[in-house]
């Protein structure tokens, strides 16, 4: 992955602040409406493409219901919530652009977060973690790698 990614990166189709860690538990929804009023969360923010963004976001649909943030096993239609499919046709009607090969941007962000995950995991091992969820996420290394050595081999990478 870490060889394959940077060879295969997808063309950019626009520049925009990119927020870096854009998912359901860094926003704030209205009280009544189904809006965003509010996204918290920015020290990763930079610029680039906002697939980035977009993509991550996605990441909440393979990720199990905890909660916060994952969406794995809920009623989706029930909770008026758009399939990947529905949401990736949402964002190329808003957008104009092209269907962006959504696995490879999946392969892309787990394995980003696998190496956040990673950092964590160095803190919880030097006694320095800070988050009271440190050690159960440092646990999730392995498998967002393994799942996003899935994705990538979805979008062509060779085993």
């Amino acid at each position: 992955l870490i060889e394959w990614l940077p060879q295969t990166i997808p063309p950019q189709h626009g520049s925009s602040v990119v927020h870096g860690d854009y998912r359901l538990d860094n926003v704030i929804f209205h009280k009544t409406e189904p809006r965003i009023i509010a996204v918290l969360d920015w020290e990763l923010s930079t610029l680039g493409d906002p697939i980035a963004d977009f993509s991550y976001l996605m990441l909440n649909w393979f990720q199990p219901a905890d909660g916060r943030a994952g969406l794995l096993g809920l009623d989706l239609a029930a909770l008026g919530i758009p399939t990947v499919e529905e949401a990736v046709e949402r964002y190329v009607a808003r957008t104009g652009y092209p269907v962006p090969p959504m696995d490879w941007y999946f392969a892309y962000n787990l394995f980003r977060l696998a190496g956040i995950m990673q950092g964590i995991k160095k803190r919880v091992i030097d006694g320095t973690a800070s988050s009271a969820h440190a050690l159960a996420m440092s646990d999730r290394v392995r498998p967002l790698t393994e799942r996003a050595y899935e994705f990538a081999r979805a979008a062509g990478m060779p085993a």
